[in-house]
């Protein structure tokens, strides 16, 4: 079976977004989940959280960074050409999708976009506003020219601050600024933040949330590599708990994540002799020792 691309899109500078025609993930999907694609037989496993749905048109938007040689071919594709695999939804839903609606609109809360965190962010904030919930955004970047989805953010959410390192565009700082700046300078207060980006970024925005006594969940979707559990790769530490994010995520207590050891284990996991030298620290922990592909649902 091969899944069609009925729409590619350049959103910035080597980011792009494409709907594929799969009408089961589709019909499936919830916030904060994501899939597994293959462009071919032979290809590898490229985990993406999903980044929007639509159930009666059977398509599901990803949007990826080209980073390697296999997003590169992906960005290659073109509308009407085929993939291999696009198997999903995987993971579990956000939180807040079995919570009481009536309790969520009295929950005061922001979402944190790092860069391609963006994607997965507007799913969750759309699927909130759908339901009568009301939420905060801050988009991040470091500079203008690499802010995404900020008119699709907007049609959804309360309100949305832009954020760039060197003030091009927006609020002059970091994420973690501009949220340190709307509660202590603005005067709002939010009782749960949901942050979503590169490692170091989630890193220090959770350190910023702990100082302001902000409930956090981050998502640790960009550990992925098989999105099985069976690579070891997203092998974290969650206060006493190993978890693995495609098994048992990808969101977690931030305020809770060791992201020193998530960071050190990403950057040895590049090369074989880390992934070795991992394999060997860790033992029976290094992998979940199930899979949690789940199939073509």
């Amino acid at each position: 079976m091969s899944f069609r691309i009925a729409k590619k899109e350049l959103l910035t500078d080597k980011i792009y977004s494409m709907d594929i025609v799969a009408p089961r993930v589709a019909k499936s999907a919830k916030p904060g989940q994501f899939i597994i694609i293959k462009l071919d037989e032979k290809g590898e496993r490229v985990p993406l959280t999903i980044a929007d749905y639509n159930a009666e048109e059977g398509t599901v938007n990803i949007v990826f960074q080209v980073v390697g040689a296999t997003t590169m071919k992906l960005a290659r594709l073109e509308e009407n050409d085929f993939v291999s695999d696009f198997v999903g939804p995987l993971g579990h839903p956000s939180d807040f999708v079995e919570e009481d609606i009536e309790d969520l609109k009295k929950t005061n809360m922001i979402f944190v976009a790092g860069g391609v965190g963006a994607a997965p962010v507007y799913p969750q904030v759309k699927w909130l506003k759908e339901h009568g919930v009301d939420v905060d955004v801050i988009i991040g970047a470091r500079c203008k020219d690499l802010i995404i989805l900020e008119d699709e953010m907007r049609k959804v959410a309360k309100n949305v601050y832009i954020s760039t390192d060197d003030g091009s565009y927006g609020f002059n700082g970091r994420v973690t600024d501009c949220l340190k700046d709307l509660v202590e300078n603005q005067g709002k207060k939010y009782d749960k933040a949901i942050v979503i980006g590169p490692m170091i970024m989630m890193k220090f925005m959770c350190m910023m949330t702990k100082e302001l006594e902000i409930p956090t969940i981050v998502s640790l979707n960009t550990l992925m590599v098989d999105g099985t559990g069976m690579c070891g790769a997203c092998r974290v530490s969650v206060g006493n708990e190993i978890k693995f994010a495609c098994c048992d995520g990808p969101e977690f207590d931030g305020h809770l994540v060791n992201f020193d050891e998530a960071m050190r284990r990403q950057t040895m996991y590049k090369t074989a002799e880390g992934r070795a030298i991992l394999k060997l620290e860790e033992g029976d922990t290094h992998h979940s020792g199930r899979c949690g592909c789940g199939g073509d649902k």
